[in-house]
């Protein structure tokens, strides 16, 4: 029967042929949320189908947010399907998983006995010197743990050990062709700003730099479900607020913060939303990057507005921007705090909050620019704390950054302090918010 047949049929299929024949994709490839002929991309970490929509309707979500536009001259027309959009999966995407969440060692069940503070030995930075290079105290996170222990507070039994995250956890924000540029000493020794890193062999920079920075950043995801069950949690290490999906920058290797609220949203039922209250000296501009255009996730961010990163592109995903001169004091900083941390709730009602509490605002911080005294970090991060879990909101605690050798010493007093007023502790899964006007106990810091 091959050789027979309707001549009119075999003529129409011939033309049909012929029409697919012509078409040639275009090459351009739009980074934007929609298309000029009216479907829609939505930016997320996940996607794996090439789809035909509807005019309007939305395609299969991608990694990167990116798609190609197919133009009407480019497609046949056939039942009222209109132009387009072809989400585009990038390399790095081929073999990803799929949309069920990975198995990940990060989250897992905590004995009460265990306080949700997370920490590990592996945080601690030292080989021959080089971390010196940096005005980073890159065993700060040891020097906290520490004096709490000399003051009675934790003891090892206490502490939630942090476990480092793998590629497959860090997939779930970054792009795999960053992850490949972190196997290039030059790419690390950039991020880190150590320039001597660029001559170490990888797989030492890999041991030596990058393990103790993926630690980190698996003890805050693994805070933040610890923050969900218990009301508060604190990695004493994090907050790497540069990195973002695709970049690094200013010691931040690897985005602790989204890949935190990612793996709450994935997998936590009863998580949609949430709120950054970034507080480091510098601007967030890593965290902005990735939740660029997501409602979803609120940022209030407070800076020295003259310094690293000025990332003017970033700024547009902050909702409450609070931007602060050069040296900018106690009295006016800790109004700003307040009043805006206030609106920013109303605003927004989270189901977690993530509070980056970077030590760099204090007084006599080269880096951070700002005169915030001893007394007024420790002042902060109570006013953060009572603000947060007076409304019965989970809150998730980072250290962030901090260029002193001082600056292990206020982490710990201030975390005395929380314990001090009842806001954090084994007995503190609900707090109220009166008596604000409690005094602090004045820490004494050399």
């Amino acid at each position: 029967m091959r050789s027979g047949g309707d001549p009119r049929a075999r003529r129409r299929a011939s033309e049909r042929g012929a029409q697919f024949r012509k078409y040639k994709p275009p090459a351009e490839v739009l980074d934007a949320s929609t298309s000029p002929q009216g479907g829609n991309v939505t930016p997320s970490s996940r996607g794996e189908t090439r789809t035909l929509t509807r005019k309007g309707s939305e395609v299969p979500e991608t990694p990167q947010g990116l798609a190609k536009t197919l133009a009407p001259e480019h497609v046949p027309v056939f039942g009222g399907w209109d132009p387009v959009m072809v989400a585009d999966l990038g390399a790095n995407q081929k073999n990803k998983r799929s949309l069920r969440p990975h198995p990940t060692q990060l989250y897992q069940h905590v004995p009460d006995s265990r306080w949700p503070i997370v920490y590990s030995p592996r945080y601690n930075i030292t080989f021959l010197g080089l971390e010196k290079l940096h005005p980073f105290d890159a065993g700060k996170w040891g020097k906290v743990i520490s004096l709490l222990k000399e003051e009675k507070l934790l003891s090892d039994s206490m502490l939630v050990e942090a476990r480092e995250a793998s590629d497959e956890d860090l997939l779930v924000v970054h792009t795999r062709r960053y992850l490949n540029e972190l196997k290039w000493s030059f790419a690390v020794a950039t991020i880190t700003e150590i320039p001597p890193v660029i001559f170490l062999p990888n797989f030492l920079v890999q041991r030596k730099v990058l393990r103790p920075l993926r630690t980190q950043t698996g003890g805050t995801i693994m805070a933040g479900k610890l923050a969900v069950d218990r009301g508060w949690a604190i990695n004493v290490g994090g907050g790497f607020h540069h990195c973002s999906s695709d970049r690094g920058g200013g010691f931040c290797a690897y985005a602790d913060i989204t890949l935190a609220i990612k793996f709450l949203f994935d997998r936590v039922e009863g998580i949609s939303k949430a709120t950054i209250v970034d507080l480091d000296a510098h601007q967030g501009n890593g965290h902005e990057r990735d939740f660029m255009g997501d409602r979803r996730v609120y940022i209030m961010d407070v800076y020295n507005r003259h310094i690293y990163p000025g990332d003017r592109f970033a700024k547009q995903a902050i909702r409450r921007k609070v931007e602060l001169e050069w040296g900018t004091e106690d009295d006016e900083y800790l109004q700003k705090v307040e009043r805006n941390l206030e609106k920013a709730l109303q605003e927004h009602r989270p189901d977690i909050v993530v509070y980056n509490a970077g030590t760099d605002i204090l007084e006599g911080d080269r880096l951070g620019g700002l005169a915030i005294s001893p007394q007024g970090v420790v002042k902060r991060d109570e006013l953060v704390f009572r603000i947060v879990r007076g409304r019965q909101l989970p809150i998730l605690m980072v250290t962030s950054g901090g260029y002193q050798k001082r600056t292990a010493r206020i982490i710990a007093d201030s975390i005395l302090n929380l314990y001090s007023l009842g806001l954090i502790g084994p007995e503190s899964a609900s707090v109220s918010a009166q008596n604000s006007d409690t005094p602090l106990l004045p820490p004494e810091v050399p």
